[in-house]
């Protein structure tokens, strides 16, 4: 068969519709495709690809696609057969993005979403009522829990740099605690 960059992009966009799941799913498809009705390539050079494209980085079926589209029509190809590949996954998420953008817009929806989240917000209320009963227990703790509070919420403090400061700050207690122990003790 004929190697246009049109049939490139035809075979490689059959291969990308009929693609579910990815990885090695791709293999007998790209063989049917490929190998038995173009002739493009032969098994040899496919399983070749398919071992190259497993030690690279992303998809399998992107960078399978791009290695053989190099070897049919250099760069070109590569460019071709990668579009042609992702351009039906592409596609689909375009479309069902949009059918999902209809769907919320609709009122039950929405009145689904406004119970979720009135149930997620009772959950982390019950969350922060468990964790407060076991962390804040003493002035001590009341404190860093209001001092990380006002960080956080005045002064928009780094969430990660509070917790570094107040497991510090935890650390440096127990030793001075520790310390005043020892001296009592002797």
């Amino acid at each position: 068969m004929e190697k246009s960059l049109y049939n490139i992009f035809k075979a490689f966009f059959k291969v990308g519709t009929l693609l579910l799941g990815g990885g090695y799913v791709i293999l007998p498809i790209m063989q049917c495709e490929l190998v038995e009705k173009r002739g493009w390539i032969d098994n040899d050079e496919l399983c070749e690809y398919t071992a190259l494209s497993q030690s690279l980085p992303g998809l399998i079926a992107a960078n399978l696609s791009i290695f053989v589209g190099y070897k049919i029509r250099g760069t070109i190809g590569a460019i071709v057969a990668i579009f042609g590949m992702v351009l039906p996954a592409f596609l689909c998420i375009v479309v069902l993005a949009k059918i999902l953008e209809e769907i919320i817009n609709l009122r039950v929806v929405q009145g689904i979403f406004w119970g979720v989240g009135i149930g997620v917000f009772v959950l982390i209320y019950l969350a922060i009522k468990e964790i407060w009963k076991k962390s804040v227990n003493d002035k001590f703790t009341f404190l860093i829990f209001f001092a990380v509070f006002l960080c956080s919420a005045c002064f928009k403090v780094s969430p990660a740099i509070l917790v570094i400061l107040a497991i510090l700050t935890g650390i440096a207690r127990q030793f001075i605690l520790n310390r005043k122990k020892k001296e009592a003790e002797e």
